[in-house]
């Protein structure tokens, strides 16, 4: 395995265009924009004609018979218990970018074996477009594949799976966003993290507060295939218990809670929970401070099911 370093490099821009193909470029593109927005308005557009203000990610599907889609009239969004204007809600059919976070340290109560074939799974549920990043964590974070969607390749890197030292999560949650996901953005907006693990931390730098507001600040939802605390439950110190990681991310972001047993039938749930039933909602907060936390709380007509992240972190560099 390689050690997770920044070395992603920076885009390229491409060169200017030379006067004439310029002017041409910008009369073309003025008709393309007309056609865009015209096209916004159908729910299978990945933007709404005003994604303007604050965005969330949202996961929304319908519990009844009704086959309409949904629209922005359906939903109601509060903010420390002020209810905030929606000003765009749209389908997202774009491809997701999804990383699949396992730990590797020594203690893990499971087998390398049930590891592999839980990581396998997610290769043979994916839809065109989407794409699968591997990263393995114990007191380190180590890249074990590159975005992919080859299940030979996969196959391939998953020998290189061990279990060794002390989970470091929290560090390894933090490097994942700084260096595998953020890169991606803000080009991606549909970004997941599949924590496959037990919750449990110990000797990481960041703090677990700190790596959820930058999940929630990014709109990155996280999923987990949940393994028992290998701890029993106890105590921890500065932090929540091993459980109460996994709720609090799963929660906190809008994802949901696997067993790993439950491999399978997650990594199918998860992939097309992300390609059929993601939305972006958008809206300007109102009568709150950006400089505080706010919780979220988003109401659904009867016959609607939905999650999203439940607070907006401060907005505090």
């Amino acid at each position: 395995m390689r050690l997770l370093r920044p070395k992603l490099k920076p885009l390229r821009r491409k060169n200017r265009m030379n006067p004439l193909i310029s002017k041409l470029f910008c009369s073309s593109f003025c008709l393309l924009l007309f056609g865009v927005c015209a096209f916004a308005q159908s729910r299978h557009s990945s933007r709404t004609t005003d994604l303007e203000g604050t965005i969330l990610s949202v996961t929304a599907w319908r519990t009844d018979s009704k086959t309409e889609p949904l629209k922005i009239e359906n939903f109601y969004l509060y903010e420390n218990g002020i209810e905030q204007k929606i000003k765009g809600f749209s389908y997202d059919p774009s491809p997701s970018k999804i990383v699949l976070l396992v730990d590797n340290s020594q203690t893990l109560p499971t087998d390398l074996e049930r590891l592999k074939k839980a990581t396998m799974e997610f290769v043979y549920e994916i839809f065109d477009g989407d794409q699968l990043f591997i990263l393995a964590y114990d007191e380190k974070a180590e890249i074990v594949q590159e975005w992919t969607d080859d299940a030979k390749k996969m196959e391939a890197s998953l020998d290189t799976f061990r279990k060794k030292g002390n989970p470091f999560l929290f560090d390894a949650l933090s490097s994942t966003v700084s260096e595998i996901l953020l890169p991606q953005m803000p080009g991606t907006r549909k970004t997941a993290i599949v924590l496959i693990g037990d919750g449990l931390d110990r000797g990481s730098k960041t703090p677990f507060d700190k790596i959820l507001n930058e999940l929630q600040n990014q709109n990155i939802t996280v999923y987990s295939l949940q393994i028992p605390d290998r701890t029993g439950g106890a105590y921890r110190r500065d932090q929540p218990k091993a459980s109460a990681v996994i709720t609090q991310l799963a929660e906190g972001t809008g994802g949901k809670i696997f067993q790993l047993d439950e491999a399978q039938t997650a990594a199918k749930f998860i992939c097309d929970e992300l390609r059929r039933n993601r939305y972006l909602l958008s809206y300007l907060p109102i009568n709150t401070s950006t400089y505080d936390a706010r919780r979220v709380f988003l109401v659904a007509d009867e016959g609607i099911g939905i999650r999203t992240k439940n607070a907006q972190p401060p907005n505090v560099k």
